[in-house]
């Protein structure tokens, strides 16, 4: 039985949407972590049980690695590891779909500046007229409580975090010839080591809790098994620059889910803002060359 023509055309684009949903829902319940184990907790086992849930699915110590590849493997996944460690101290004081596009910038940066056309100018004022817009003044509500918007700690983290997540694609080039499957498992198995021990030391005992690893288990699950597997369905229908319009999305995801699911209300230069992040996103990937572009290992972030 042959697929219809409009639903070959369909499936690549839902795939993505729906990579883009989970990480998104897989954020989400992880903040609501944060009473319990902390965002340094929460983000131990998000990473860890990510990396080995796809330890389990890849087996990626099938295939022997030379000492320049577990150099570079290395590299990566440390930039993973301290990108979610970032990611997670930003989300305790700023809105998630705030925190999403400013660590846009760091990928959004060096799609631009490794690019040598005149279009790209348009898209790094569109991303810095975004970002001038989410600078900490203003007032916004987390969790039903009002507070000054935004925070400057939870701006320097994203800010660091999208330092790490440029960093991250960098290095993920090192790897680029390894299956995205092997090498990201593999990357996260190098975050998790990165990463746990700050969760270890800071939630203590409560980390342990068989409700608590259960609730880690789900995140781990929901943000990376499913991503990724839809991802690579995308990536083998869609050109590089198609799936980064498509991820393009992502901070407005982020901010409905935060609305819907963390009750994380933005005033509307925060929304503005975070619309120029993803047209200044969307535009880059459209018209960039295919020298840097982002692939399924480089979803696996949030």
């Amino acid at each position: 039985m042959s697929t219809s023509p409009r639903w070959a055309q369909a499936l690549p684009l839902l795939a993505v949407f729906g990579s883009v949903v989970a990480l998104g829902v897989g954020t989400s319940f992880a903040k609501q972590l944060f009473p319990v184990v902390g965002s340094l907790g929460t983000t131990a086992l998000r990473v860890g049980f990510s990396a080995l849930l796809l330890l389990l699915i890849w087996r990626p110590w099938r295939k022997p690695l030379s000492r320049a590849e577990v150099m570079s493997l290395i590299r990566y996944g440390v930039a993973l590891g301290c990108m979610n460690l970032m990611f997670y101290q930003s989300l305790k004081t700023i809105p998630f779909g705030v925190a999403v596009a400013i660590e846009f910038s760091g990928p959004l940066t060096l799609a631009v500046f490794t690019s040598r056309q005149r279009i790209d100018f348009l898209w790094i004022a569109l991303a810095i007229a975004g970002l001038a817009l989410l600078l900490p003044f203003g007032n916004t509500s987390i969790d039903g409580n009002d507070v000054q918007a935004l925070n400057p700690e939870g701006v320097f983290c994203a800010l660091v975090a999208a330092v790490f997540w440029a960093a991250y694609i960098l290095f993920g080039k090192k790897v680029g010839h390894l299956h995205a499957g092997h090498s990201v498992s593999l990357g996260l198995s190098v975050a998790a080591i990165t990463v746990v021990p700050f969760g270890v030391w800071h939630a203590g005992s409560a980390l342990w809790q068989p409700q608590i690893l259960l609730a880690g288990l789900v995140v781990g699950a929901i943000s990376s098994a499913i991503p990724i597997s839809l991802e690579m369905v995308a990536l083998k229908r869609l050109t590089p620059g198609a799936f980064g319009v498509m991820t393009s999305m992502e901070p407005a995801v982020a901010a409905l889910l935060g609305l819907l699911v963390l009750n994380e209300q933005l005033t509307a230069p925060q929304w503005l803002a975070i619309g120029l992040v993803m047209c200044a996103a969307a535009g880059s990937a459209a018209t960039s060359q295919p020298t840097v572009h982002r692939s399924a290992a480089d979803e696996i972030v949030q």
